[in-house]
């Protein structure tokens, strides 16, 4: 049986049963919750490793739901919603949410996201594992050891697929990396739905990262290609 415990806030049974059984068949241990108090509190008794987040709940808006849930741990939420204006998906992500999966999906990409996510707390849990190098570009330190990005000698709140990609352009400075390298290599796919969140945590990403998003200093976007960690004097 797999160690990691899933979370799952769904109010729809047919969408909570077919995450419950592929969890199941890939030995995944999970609890369930049919709407927003009832996955507020049963994240707080369970202390779950990952949350699967709808964003329509009957009781309450999913994005009300990541906020309680951040105003006390940093357990990672994946949002899986019928939701797919880029409006929607930053307004979760900047409320603490880790990923964003629209519906419908399918069970390949909702396990590839889970098993992004489940490397990312290894690498938490086992720093050893880690890179032991300090990157320093202009402003911008990441400290690979401790997981932790800082820009102006201040600590950075990056959520974790918007560290992987920090860390991903940073160990490519200079380098033009294409969607489908950048979205392979976080999402370990290559799926539409892949390249359009890119598209989502690259904004908000630059939103925390450049003083200036219309005239960045540190990504430079490639149109139709992919994005470039620029090197910073």
């Amino acid at each position: 049986m797999n160690k990691i415990t899933v979370l799952i806030v769904e109010d729809d049974q047919p969408v909570r049963n077919l995450i419950s059984t592929t969890l199941k068949t890939h030995d995944y241990k999970f609890i369930t919750a049919a709407n927003g108090e009832d996955g507020v509190m049963q994240a707080a008794t369970y202390n779950p490793d990952v949350v699967f987040l709808d964003l329509g709940l009957p009781d309450m808006d999913g994005v009300e739901v990541i906020k309680r849930i951040r105003s006390w741990s940093n357990m990672p939420i994946i949002v899986i919603s019928a939701r797919s204006e880029d409006e929607d998906k930053i307004e979760a992500l900047d409320a603490g949410a880790d990923d964003y999966l629209t519906k419908p999906f399918s069970v390949e990409e909702l396990l590839a996201r889970l098993r992004v996510t489940v490397r990312r707390l290894s690498l938490l849990q086992n720093p050893d594992t880690a890179s032991n190098a300090i990157f320093v570009n202009g402003q911008l330190k990441i400290d690979f050891p401790a997981g932790c990005a800082y820009l102006n000698g201040e600590e950075m709140k990056l959520t974790p697929i918007e560290y992987k990609l920090l860390c991903l352009l940073a160990r490519n400075v200079g380098k033009v990396l294409t969607h489908t390298f950048i979205t392979r290599s976080v999402w370990g796919s290559s799926w539409d739905n892949d390249v359009a969140s890119l598209r989502v945590f690259m904004a908000t990403l630059r939103k925390k990262l450049e003083a200036a998003p219309d005239s960045p200093q540190y990504i430079q976007t490639h149109i139709g290609i992919g994005y470039r960690m620029l090197k910073v004097e």
